[in-house]
């Protein structure tokens, strides 16, 4: 008995990696092992940099705010603990964006928090 060899199937999960390493350059995009290799690698460093992102934004955050906050005599840990400690709850995405576009609104949140 001859020997039953699915083509379709495998030609078809070759064809769809081989679409998605399209514009990659070299054998990266036409040599189905290093094809293969490359878009397996490059998931991996999808996944790990979408961790990374996380860390470097709230880095950016937090160096925002303490340059705003060293404006208004404070510096970043000193500020948190005053904001922790009268009660207000906002986030570091939140109020970096108030520091860097709205100066005024930070400057009141930074007195709200000396005062409470």
């Amino acid at each position: 008995m001859s020997r039953s060899v699915n083509h379709v199937a495998s030609r078809k999960r070759r064809k769809r990696i081989l679409k998605l390493t399209r514009g990659y350059i070299g054998a990266r995009k036409n040599v189905w092992t290093v094809a293969k290799n490359t878009w397996e690698k490059g998931l991996q460093y999808a996944y790990r940099d979408r961790k990374t992102k996380k860390r470097n934004f709230r880095s950016l955050w937090i160096q925002r705010i303490n340059a705003a906050a060293r404006l208004e005599g404070y510096s970043y840990s000193k500020l948190m603990g005053a904001l922790n400690k009268s009660g207000i709850e906002i986030n570091r995405k939140v109020l970096a964006d108030l520091a860097m576009n709205h100066p005024e609104a930070f400057s009141a949140i930074v007195q709200k928090a000396k005062n409470g």
